[in-house]
């Protein structure tokens, strides 16, 4: 059984603001708080206040000063001597720097987060900061590597009857076996994930899991329009919280479904809104991600080859310099699809149900 989810990065005087507060309220919140204790020397309550602001712009898409915003938390931290603030500054940083596509730095700051937490007897924030490292390694396609550890993660996390936490860890093992083609467990654990987040109301992890299950519905069932009634569903979320990063997800999810479909005019436009936001918050694994479904959509409407062949090989070596593996295997798949000829004269041109048709993830 779980409690209800609560958000640990909001702390000190700011441990009253809800999980699922909007970002901006919570960005107002912390930026005041913060202003008081700088003003009144209070150096840890600056470096806990300073948190929250962190992880507000950094969710809102506003690297800079997400980045300053951390650093500044770091610092405040040090000075009050306080090792368990400094193991959650760490943690956002290394979380932004993941978001950056900086995932050497990303590993780096999570593992001496994860340090600092087990040395300032924070088991929260050791815990947060090796999901992290699960969630970079999975992301970069390191699924032997991180497998365990998401296992590891979600029993300590059901143990604690930590809802928010519980959910992350279905979420990230439903994705790991989702992109081995294994859609049924798949299914199954974003379905258990759904279910955990909306009795604990974690708005945001019930976002994700809806997203999750558009996307197996859509790619195992070929059923378009419940899929996209699920994103429907997750993104009036994203929008009540202002969750920049995954509505742009949510409008990439979009554009597979429809391109599955065989729906690529309309494929195209939702690819290209979501490379928009993405730009905007100068996330590259996003942005890969939407320009590989933009170029797929465009050469199924008739781009030229070469156009398509350029494209592809521009977004390959990018991959290939960012450590994106899994991504990058996408882009070899799609330059077998686009460009083999035979494939060019056979491919998928709908998705009837129960066909699957492999689109940018």
């Amino acid at each position: 059984m779980y409690g209800k989810a609560f958000a640990p990065e909001y702390q000190g005087a700011l441990t009253s603001l809800s999980v699922n507060a909007s970002l901006t309220d919570v960005l107002d919140a912390g930026t005041r708080q913060l202003r008081e204790a700088e003003r009144d020397g209070r150096h840890g309550e600056a470096a806990r206040s300073g948190l929250a602001v962190a992880e507000a712009q950094r969710r809102l898409g506003r690297i800079g000063d997400a980045d300053r915003a951390w650093k500044a938390s770091y610092r405040a931290a040090r000075q009050a001597g306080d090792t368990a603030a400094m193991a959650w500054a760490l943690w956002s940083g290394g979380t932004l720097a993941r978001q950056r596509g900086a995932f050497p730095l990303a590993r780096r700051l999570l593992a001496l987060a994860a340090e600092l937490g087990e040395r300032g007897g924070d088991v929260v924030v050791r815990g947060y900061s090796l999901a992290g490292l699960a969630e970079t390694g999975r992301i970069q396609g390191d699924y032997e590597e991180v497998a365990r550890l998401h296992e590891q993660l979600l029993a300590e996390a059901r143990r604690r009857g930590e809802a928010r936490h519980t959910v992350w860890a279905l979420e990230g093992i439903a994705q790991i076996h989702r992109n081995r083609g294994d859609y049924d467990t798949a299914y199954a654990l974003f379905e258990e994930a759904a279910a955990i987040a909306a009795q604990a109301d974690d708005r945001r992890g019930h976002a994700w899991a809806l997203r999750g299950l558009a996307d197996i519905v859509s790619v195992r069932d070929g059923d378009v329009e419940r899929a996209l009634g699920l994103l429907s569903e997750a993104e009036r979320t994203c929008r009540a919280m202002n969750l920049s990063s995954a509505l742009a997800y949510n409008h990439k999810m979009r554009g597979n479904v429809l391109y599955r479909a065989g729906r690529y005019a309309e494929a195209r436009d939702l690819y290209e809104q979501a490379l928009a936001e993405f730009r905007a918050m100068s996330e590259p694994r996003g942005q890969a991600l939407a320009r590989l479904g933009l170029t797929k959509s465009l050469a199924r409407l008739g781009r030229d080859r070469s156009e398509t062949a350029a494209e592809l090989a521009s977004l390959a070596d990018k991959l290939d310099r960012i450590g994106l593996r899994h991504a990058r295997e996408m882009v070899a798949r799609a330059q077998k699809e686009l460009l083999d000829s035979d494939a060019q004269r056979t491919g998928p041109r709908s998705a009837p149900a129960g066909v699957r048709v492999e689109a940018a993830r």
